[in-house]
């Protein structure tokens, strides 16, 4: 797929004319090239086969180069290599050159050879995978077999798969997912924004929650169950990692990077985060949110076999459900409450699962609930499960970077991942929580990524000015600026609160992450609540660390 900032309807049809001619010229399938319009631009995407991708997006970029050069009258390019925009004849040369060079026809033989055996395949530039986990094997592609009879197929096999996502929590999900799988047994490896896990090891660290990510864990032969995150970014810009999954959770939909990739409105978020339910067949289950109204909405449309979760038992929704012979996940009466196979399972007191502070993350409560919800339609016994949950979040090390908190010097510091304006919302309900106890100050550390426009950036100083907060200090995120300059993020948060009311002798900015947060930690004093959102791992590490050498 290829993004433009503004396209025409005439110049996207004949963007995709160019297209088609090119992929005729070049003898490939007819497939469709769609168009797609909408407020910040237009994307053309085109389908490829899996040695041909590279190709498939100069075939993409030369079809708009050279419409923008022709009704935007800009500069002819000269790229050595790339084809001429000017000149079908040599820019089809030039791409039947990249075709014949990026072919892989061993590779695409062993594919379809895999797909017969109902087995999964991975292929990317540097090796082809059939297979996963433990049933898995990997040949670099300049050392595949001679042919598909030459392939072990009895030792190769799949194992149980999920696909994590939504707007917030699905790093806690996963790691859930990974606690509950490991304590059935199975040797399990998962992805997320902090890097690649495998049997409780990190192996990678960095944000691996697109396919890349997927795709390691996945060759890992020591791995029997494989939970993947599975961020919207790497949905739209390179899809699933995966053509089939046991099961996918969607744990929320909320406002967050409108103005990309077409996505303009919760409605277009849900959508991307739904490809999920293509991974999903009769044999499996997408399991969803019913205190989420759009999702509940696009369930309808639905046709794969879906499960239900929500902080209210006696939501219609999941009593309908369950009605139907189907599965749920809720609270009863303080209880966890889980239905499925036609049984009712109490996990236990969701006040006293650790990961709920006592109850009072109420976001916690769901995460739990769609999580064992996930573990017990992959088979995993309710008893585990709720050991799982008796213990899982009394150890910081159990989801690091997610609700951390620390007791210095009268004061309580908590460190969470929230990064937009929901998760920020639910941060701060907890840390009021905890003010009611003491009666102490609320400070904020208070930051945003480059790339949400300024309406969304002015939102999230919305919901921090809703919580009163006393002192707040704005920050840079290095690693996150995306076409931002140094200080522009956190002057429109400033000039947001101030409209909000808070008074100017309330606010400092100071752009180090690391500074910012330490210069809030200064400013508390006993009964205050501190509220770190931090974003950048190495940032978020070296307060840990920092945190952990002062609790006295």
């Amino acid at each position: 797929m290829l993004e433009v900032a503004a396209a025409s309807a005439r110049q996207c049809s004949e963007w995709q004319q160019r297209v088609r001619a090119m992929r005729h010229a070049l003898a490939w399938p007819d497939d469709a090239a769609v168009v797609s319009v909408y407020a910040s631009g237009a994307s053309l995407a085109i389908a490829a086969a899996a040695d041909q991708l590279f190709t498939a997006t100069e075939i993409n970029e030369w079809a708009w180069q050279a419409v923008a050069c022709a009704t935007l009258a800009l500069p002819l390019p000269n790229s050595p290599g790339h084809p001429a925009a000017w000149d079908f004849d040599s820019a089809r040369s030039t791409l039947e050159k990249l075709a014949a060079a990026e072919a892989c026809p061993a590779a695409m033989a062993l594919m379809e050879a895999a797909a017969s055996h109902g087995l999964p395949a991975f292929y990317d530039e540097d090796s082809l995978s059939i297979g996963a986990g433990q049933g898995s094997n990997t040949w670099a592609l300049g050392q595949l077999p001679e042919s598909t009879d030459a392939v072990q197929w009895s030792t190769l096999g799949d194992i149980a798969t999920v696909l994590v996502t939504g707007s917030n929590a699905k790093t806690t999900t996963v790691r859930l997912l990974a606690a509950m799988c490991s304590a059935s047994g199975l040797t399990t490896g998962f992805n997320c924004t902090d890097g690649i896990f495998i049997g409780g090891a990190q192996t990678e660290r960095g944000d691996y929650s697109g396919p890349a990510g997927a795709r390691q864990v996945l060759r890992d032969r020591r791995v029997q169950a494989a939970i993947l995150e599975t961020a919207r970014g790497g949905i739209l810009r390179r899809g699933l990692a995966v053509r089939h999954a046991n099961a996918a959770i969607v744990t929320n939909i909320s406002a967050d990077h409108f103005g990309e990739y077409g996505v303009h409105d919760l409605s277009d978020l849900a959508d991307a985060k739904l490809v999920v339910a293509r991974a999903i067949g009769a044999d499996g289950v997408l399991v969803l949110n019913a205190d989420d109204p759009v999702l509940v909405e696009k369930s309808v449309a639905l046709g794969c076999p879906l499960a239900w979760f929500s902080l209210d038992d006696d939501h219609p929704l999941l009593r309908a459900h369950r009605q139907g012979g189907g599965a749920t996940c809720a609270v009863a009466d303080d209880q966890l409450c889980l239905d499925i196979g036609g049984m009712r399972h109490r996990l236990g007191a969701v006040g006293s699962m650790p990961l709920t502070l006592g109850g009072s993350a109420r976001y916690n409560i769901a995460n739990i609930a769609g999580a064992a919800l996930v573990a017990a339609s992959l088979g995993i016994a309710p008893e585990v499960i709720a050991a799982v949950l008796t213990r899982f979040g009394s150890s910081r090390r159990d989801n690091p970077g997610r609700m951390e908190r620390w007791q210095i010097n009268g004061s309580s510091i908590l460190l969470d991942y929230a990064h937009n304006p929901d998760g920020l919302s639910g941060l701060l309900a907890v840390a009021n929580s905890l003010l009611r106890q003491t009666g102490g100050r609320l400070g904020l550390l208070l930051g945003q990524a480059g790339n949400r426009d300024d309406q969304a950036i002015a939102e999230l100083a919305r919901t921090a000015a809703a919580a009163g907060p006393d002192f707040v200090v704005l920050k840079d995120i290095e690693g996150y600026m995306r076409g931002r300059h140094s200080g522009e993020v956190a002057a429109l948060l400033r000039a947001e609160l101030l409209r909000q009311g808070m008074a100017e002798s309330a606010l400092r900015t100071i752009l180090s992450e690391v500074d910012a947060a330490q210069a809030t930690l200064a400013w508390a004093r006993p009964g205050d609540v501190i509220v770190l959102p931090v974003h950048n791992l190495a940032a978020r590490e070296l307060l840990a660390a920092w945190l952990d050498a002062h609790v006295q």
